[in-house]
């Protein structure tokens, strides 16, 4: 099996796609703390404005830019037959699946630090010299948001495997993550809350509901997304034709 997952994060490391959409999550991930390092930049609102750092469906954004990489990692697969000949390497497809799996997470959770932490200590810095923000808070910040930076790219890998391709999963998320929840928020609070995006805003600690999930239990939700994904797109895995 080590053979074969070493196999797979080969794949996933030599893909162009891989690197540039790491390079662009941290650019934009980095570009974010800097402008929300204090409260100078806000956004408009009948209460005088909101400072962005306040603001988790933007500070959160780059977090779709980093699912690309496990929507892509998968939808390569099934460009110019390249399923075909991962199956003639490994016919065991169950052991294939499973080594794309850990290929994709353990990627994902590098990609996530990459782009996570810098961005982190650039925003928190001043907080934490003034020693308003303690090592240990800011710690786990850091824990739950490369948790959430690891698991939507698993998510996005779950639906691109269903979906055979790699565009309609991104579709998919940052229409519903970005437009259908803000919309629909205020009138279906407790069915968006478990929504994958509002889920992993309360994990990061940035939720925008009137009845938020507490921040463990949002993380969890987006756990539960994810598996439940991975487990469907398993089970289709091994059964559809390549």
């Amino acid at each position: 099996m080590s053979a074969v997952v070493a196999g797979e994060l080969d794949k996933v490391r030599t893909l162009a796609s891989t690197w540039t959409v790491v390079g662009l999550a941290l650019v934009a991930q980095l570009v974010l703390a800097l402008l929300a390092r204090d409260d100078t930049v806000r956004v408009a609102g009948s209460d005088g404005g909101t400072p962005l750092g306040q603001i988790g469906g933007v500070m959160l954004a780059p977090v779709y830019v980093l699912a690309a990489l496990g929507a892509l990692a998968a939808g390569t697969e099934y460009l110019n037959g390249q399923l075909r000949v991962s199956l003639l390497a490994v016919p065991d497809r169950p052991r294939l699946f499973g080594a794309q799996l850990v290929a994709v997470t353990a990627a994902s959770a590098a990609a996530a630090v990459v782009v996570v932490v810098p961005a982190h200590l650039v925003q928190h810095s001043g907080l934490l010299a003034e020693g308003t923000l303690t090592p240990g808070a800011a710690a786990v910040d850091v824990v739950a948001l490369v948790a959430v930076y690891t698991l939507v790219p698993v998510v996005a890998f779950g639906l691109a495997v269903l979906a055979r391709g790699a565009v309609l999963p991104l579709v998919v998320l940052v229409v519903a993550g970005l437009l259908v929840a803000p919309t629909l928020r205020g009138a279906l609070t407790d069915l968006i809350a478990l929504l994958p995006h509002d889920a992993a805003l309360s994990a990061v600690g940035l939720p925008e509901g009137t009845d938020p999930l507490p921040r463990w239990a949002g993380l969890g939700v987006l756990a539960a997304w994810a598996a439940a994904l991975v487990g469907a797109a398993g089970v289709t895995f091994t059964r559809r034709d390549a």
